[in-house]
């Protein structure tokens, strides 16, 4: 199997509307944030199909990721776990993936649906994303190990984790981060959004011991350091200093933290000189540039993983050390 990394998450079906502003205000939802769908917010996917000019899009962050990781890596690099239901939108993500470049490996419950997101773009091109999960809430941890899943898995030399995994039946995802770790293989972690450290943080303790990468944004990094009492959560190279140095399982490689700000400077922290913080500068766009920023944050983790895999597959044997260049 030439698979070299295998991203696991909630497949979904974006739905997306333009100038959301009353959507937002009607359903009390935040610009640039991302929740779960509650009982105040049911009805908001059939207002969209039956009012609003809807554009459909592949999601999810994992999925998005695995795109994103293919677009830049050779055919066959790239396979993705998921459940969906027996639908119509599977097939339009199964088709977006073949088109991409992305194996996917569904699980499939018969008679559900699958999952979707409403994501409301408001004020030129900020989103809000309401998520209801339906049949991909229902992975199931002896799918990863079936005759068509478990040969990826094992070819793999990267494993990419959405936070969003931690929040419905974790154990799963976190059996998953501890085989692999001790398989020695990399595992990456995106926090994901911002409640995931607020209402998740002690999953997010659990399977930290089995990261040797972790992925956040500013907003979720400041959400894990108020979750954990850190004294300065504005201040992104000490939270990453922090993040970094949670134990972890194995002594090699050493945990390296990032944590991107949007059009500000990125950052890096390694456990092995966690007093030496790396940035990495962003060369912004202009404001007129930008259609929307839906999947940034998935496209920055796709971008970066396939840059990962490719030096991991030049190096010889399955135990990897950061090379001595840069990643980002």
């Amino acid at each position: 199997m030439s698979y070299s990394i295998f991203c696991v998450g909630h497949p979904l079906i974006d739905m997306q509307v333009r100038e959301a502003e009353d959507l937002l205000a009607r359903y009390n939802l935040n610009a640039n944030d991302a929740v779960l769908a509650g009982v105040e917010h049911e009805s908001i996917y059939d207002e969209l199909v039956r009012e609003r000019q809807v554009v459909y899009v592949a999601g999810g962050a994992a999925q998005n990721t695995a795109r994103g990781a293919a677009y830049i890596l050779p055919p066959n690099s790239v396979a993705f776990a998921g459940c969906v239901g027996d639908d119509n939108l599977a097939e339009q993500l199964r088709a977006v993936n073949r088109h991409d470049g992305v194996l996917d490996v569904y699980q499939v419950k018969k008679g559900q649906k699958t999952g979707a997101c409403a994501v409301l773009i408001s004020n030129g091109h900020h989103r809000s994303l309401v998520t209801t999960r339906r049949s991909s809430n229902d992975l199931d941890e002896e799918h990863f190990w079936s005759p068509t899943v478990a040969p990826l898995i094992n070819s793999a030399k990267v494993i990419y984790l959405e936070g969003f995994l931690l929040t419905y039946r974790p154990e799963v995802s976190i059996s998953l981060g501890k085989k692999v770790s001790e398989a020695g293989k990399i595992l990456v972690l995106n926090l994901s959004a911002p409640y995931i450290p607020r209402s998740y943080n002690a999953q997010i303790q659990e399977i930290a011991p089995y990261c040797d990468i972790i992925i956040s944004n500013e907003a979720e990094a400041e959400a894990w350091a108020a979750s954990n009492d850190h004294p300065d959560p504005t201040n992104m190279p000490a939270v990453a200093k922090a993040i970094a140095l949670l134990p972890k399982a194995n002594a090699t490689p050493p945990r390296i933290v990032i944590i991107t700000h949007g059009a500000h400077s990125t950052t890096l922290v390694s456990a092995d000189t966690p007093d030496s913080p790396k940035t990495y500068p962003v060369h912004p766009l202009k404001e007129e540039e930008i259609v929307d920023t839906n999947a940034a944050g998935d496209a920055f983790s796709g971008g970066f993983l396939g840059a990962l895999a490719a030096m991991c597959i030049g190096q010889e044997g399955p135990q990897f050390k950061w090379p001595k260049v840069k990643i980002l």
